[in-house]
C-alpha cells in the first residue's frame, strides 16, 4: 500500500506542487472576503444595512473595518505578504462573524436551522483553512 501512495503522489505532484496551483488554491479560499469586501464598498449603505442587521454599532465604523480587513487580509495571502497573519485576521474573523451571524441553536427545528448549521460547519472549515494556510507559512519560515 506504502508504494502505491509514493507512486500516486509522483504523478499529483507536478500539478498540485506548482507554485500556481498554490495562488489558485489562496485564491480559492479568499474568494468570498474579496467578493464580499468589494460588494460592500461599492454599496456602503448595503454594508452598513447588514452591520445593522447583526446589530453592530456604530454601523459604518463596522462596515469600513470589514471592507478593510477582508479586502487588505486576502491581498496578503495572495502576495505572500505576511500570509500568516492575513491567514489568521481572516479566520478569526470568520470565526466572530459564524459565531455572530449562523446561529443555528437559537432556530426552531426545519430546513432553516439545518440551512444554517450546515453553513456554521463549512465556515468552521474555512476556519481550518486559514490555521493551515498560517501553519504551513510560518513553518516554512522557520
Amino acid at each position: 500500500m506504502h508504494g502505491i501512495s509514493i507512486r500516486l503522489a509522483a504523478l499529483a505532484r507536478p500539478l498540485f506542487g506548482a507554485s500556481w496551483m498554490r495562488f489558485i488554491a489562496y485564491l480559492g479560499l479568499c474568494a468570498a472576503y474579496l467578493q464580499g469586501g468589494l460588494n460592500k464598498l461599492t454599496d456602503f449603505a448595503g454594508a452598513i444595512a447588514e452591520m445593522t442587521h447583526f446589530g453592530l454599532s456604530p454601523a459604518p465604523v463596522f462596515a469600513g473595518i470589514v471592507i478593510a480587513l477582508e479586502l487588505a487580509a486576502s491581498v496578503m495571502i495572495l502576495l505572500g505578504f505576511l500570509r500568516w497573519l492575513g491567514a489568521l485576521a481572516l479566520g478569526s474573523f470568520t470565526l466572530l462573524a459564524t459565531f455572530l451571524a449562523l446561529r443555528f441553536w437559537e432556530l426552531p427545528a426545519g430546513m432553516e436551522r439545518f440551512m444554517a448549521a450546515n453553513s456554521f460547519f463549512e465556515h468552521l472549515g474555512l476556519v481550518g483553512g486559514f490555521l493551515l494556510v498560517a501553519w504551513l507559512d510560518l513553518k516554512k519560515k522557520a
